[in-house]
């Protein structure tokens, strides 16, 4: 199972006009093993066509959830 966790440290740096062409950029910033889960934090920034400013920067929060796979690497065998 995989859920929004949330967003952290939102920023609006420039507006958003109607009609503009936008992209989002997800880069992950953080894999961390929580009891049953991983967390992931993606740093995301959105960016408006001809704006020289992004106009989001966010922290991205997602946590995956599996109930039948350990979550901590298998110790090698020799």
């Amino acid at each position: 199972m995989v859920i929004n966790y949330g967003l952290n440290k939102v920023r609006f740096p420039a507006p958003v006009p109607a009609g503009s062409r936008v992209r989002a950029r997800f880069v992950l910033d953080r894999l961390d093993a929580l009891d049953g889960a991983l967390q992931l934090a993606w740093q995301v920034t959105l960016e408006r066509e001809g704006c020289s400013r992004p106009v989001c920067v966010a922290e991205l929060l997602i946590r995956r959830y599996d109930k039948f796979e350990h979550l901590a690497p298998a110790a090698p065998t020799r």
